[in-house]
């Protein structure tokens, strides 16, 4: 019952991004004209940057936007890594219930928000010439959104399909975390290199759990700074997990999935140049 409580009150959390996302997303399909076409492609520029400090914010919120808004091609790879990478989900809240030097939880959240704006406009740049085309109405046909209806109907059906995917998944995902052999994984962890990349995958789990875990192992002195930015920097909540549900791509989704963990990896390693 306390999983069940915590996934739905987690998941509550995420409804009003949800339901602005679908309701922006339907708008622009009745409204996307070719001059907004081209003040979208404008607005990629500074993406990264801009991403990177919104997805910065508590919670996983402004992941899910990303994962919608990538699907619908309105922002590009760039912006969406940057979003993923700085996403803090539950490492902020937890940094600030245990107390943690206020300073140190500046530098984190700085250090995450630069490294999603460094790999977010590497990545513009190497895929410049590749960006998703703008396919609102190709995303609106794909998931029935029945637009003639007017923006609402169809916003909060979408709505509450995606709630309802997030909700079962996640709540799978809680209830296996509790057979998993922590005191293990920890042991792992600790080895130099071998733990960054073992972090990593923890980052992958898409939902508040993997950062829950990292986050309160950092604090408890079992693990360093480094292995807490490599998981940490790859885990957007359940971003991924949306991505994965609403861009029918599964190759260009797996290929995100592998750009996000060597970013995340790389940006974790690299921290030790930063943090002492």
């Amino acid at each position: 019952m306390d999983i069940l409580a915590d996934t739905l009150i987690d998941n509550l959390k995420l409804l009003p991004f949800l339901l602005i996302t679908y309701l922006c997303i339907e708008y622009l399909e009745h409204k996307t004209s070719s001059k907004m076409q081209e003040w979208i492609k404008k607005f990629r520029i500074g993406g990264p940057l801009v991403g990177s400090i919104l997805g910065a914010l508590p919670q996983c919120g402004f992941s899910v936007v990303a994962a919608n808004f990538y699907a619908t091609g309105i922002i590009g790879i760039g912006t969406l890594m940057a979003i993923f990478l700085s996403t803090s989900d539950e490492t902020l809240p937890i940094l600030i219930a245990n107390a943690a030097d206020p300073l140190l939880i500046v530098q984190i959240i700085c250090y995450k928000i630069i490294c999603g704006a460094v790999f977010g406009y590497a990545l513009y740049a190497i895929f410049l010439n590749k960006q998703k085309r703008i396919n609102i109405a190709d995303f609106c046909h794909h998931e029935e959104c029945h637009c003639s209806h007017g923006i609402i109907k169809p916003a909060l059906r979408h709505t509450a399909e995606i709630f309802c995917f997030i909700f079962i998944i996640t709540l799978s995902l809680n209830y296996t975390m509790i057979f998993i052999d922590l005191q293990q994984a920890t042991a792992l962890l600790q080895i130099p290199l071998l733990g960054e990349f073992i972090s990593g995958f923890i980052g992958l789990i898409p939902n508040c759990s993997a950062s829950v875990v990292l986050t309160q192992l950092y604090i408890d002195g079992f693990i360093n700074i480094n292995t807490l930015f490599s998981g940490s920097l790859v885990n957007g909540g359940v971003g991924l997990l949306v991505l994965f549900r609403v861009n029918k791509n599964i190759k260009e989704n797996l290929h995100i999935l592998a750009l996000l963990y060597a970013c995340g990896v790389l940006g974790g390693i690299t921290s030790s140049l930063f943090f002492q």
